[in-house]
């Protein structure tokens, strides 16, 4: 990936269904603006080099103010431009709509995301477990994600999977992806929200199937429980976090994070390292 030049890497490399969707409607939409921008920087420069001053078959017409063919073509063209951007927009905007399933044999691996100041916490409510700045995921395997935020408003954003979506405290947004084949991808907050945002970066990890299950039998035997008390410490600031497990998570946690409850006793805030916690860090 470090190797790779600038325009093969983030959402010109894309690496699964709606990264690969979305990167075709980007082309698509330039594609159709060059068309455009193309002939009027051709034009502009045969313009300039047909009425200088030196060529004396130029005619200048000091008089002409209107021509009805050249309105025409100066209206349709942008015209049509609206309409074929507006085309790609409002069928990307329904095929790419976030909450909607990806069709697939597998079934879906659900995930619940919780952006904190200034990491993130993955509750795989299924698996009872949990992970923080490392998110594992089996490939080729859709993921249906729930989000919210237990702070300010932030942005859950892979890249090379696509479509970032906002995280709001007191609420849920949904996002469906998929990593097509096995690979380390890198994931941001694409939100300013604070001191440590520069900071709030993870790592996806698609493994094959066989490899996610030992991933997911490693970190229950390490152990560590994320309850009410542990993620109200999880939840004051910390910058710099390092990725940790946690081998079983109290059921409904994530609904708990939703309302905002756990974390009222946690202020005020002071910036605490996550190894208070009972995690455990990952491998």
């Amino acid at each position: 990936m470090h190797s790779a030049w600038l325009w093969q890497a983030g959402v010109l490399d894309p690496q699964g269904p709606i990264g690969a969707a979305e990167r075709t409607i980007l082309l698509n939409a330039t594609v159709i603006m060059l068309a455009v921008i193309g002939p009027i920087i051709v034009l502009t420069l045969v313009f300039a080099w047909w009425f200088r001053s030196s060529n004396r078959r130029a005619r200048h017409v000091p008089d002409w103010s209107y021509s009805g063919r050249i309105e025409l073509v100066t209206w349709s063209i942008p015209a049509l431009v609206i309409m074929f951007l507006g085309g790609i927009a409002w069928i990307g905007a329904h095929d790419l709509d976030p909450p909607r399933p990806i069709h697939s044999t597998k079934s879906p691996l659900d995930i619940e995301v919780v952006s904190l100041d200034w990491k993130w916490l993955f509750i795989y409510p299924d698996q009872g477990i949990a992970s923080i700045n490392r998110l594992v995921v089996p490939a080729s395997t859709p993921i249906r994600f729930r989000l919210t935020s237990a702070s300010v408003m932030n942005s859950f954003f892979v890249p090379q999977l696509g479509s970032q979506i906002y995280t709001m405290a007191h609420m849920t947004t949904r996002l469906n992806l998929q990593a097509d084949r096995p690979g380390i991808y890198r994931g941001l907050s694409a939100q300013f929200s604070g001191a440590g945002f520069s900071d709030m970066g993870f790592n996806v990890v698609a493994l094959p199937a066989s490899e996610f299950a030992q991933w997911l039998a490693a970190t229950r035997a390490r152990g560590g429980k994320l309850d009410a008390s542990g993620y109200a410490a999880l939840a004051r600031p910390s910058i710099a976090t390092p990725a940790a497990t946690f081998g079983a998570v109290e059921p409904q946690l994530f609904e708990t994070a939703v309302m905002g409850d756990a974390i009222a006793s946690a202020k005020p805030r002071v910036s605490v390292p996550v190894g208070t916690t009972s995690g455990r860090a990952a491998n």
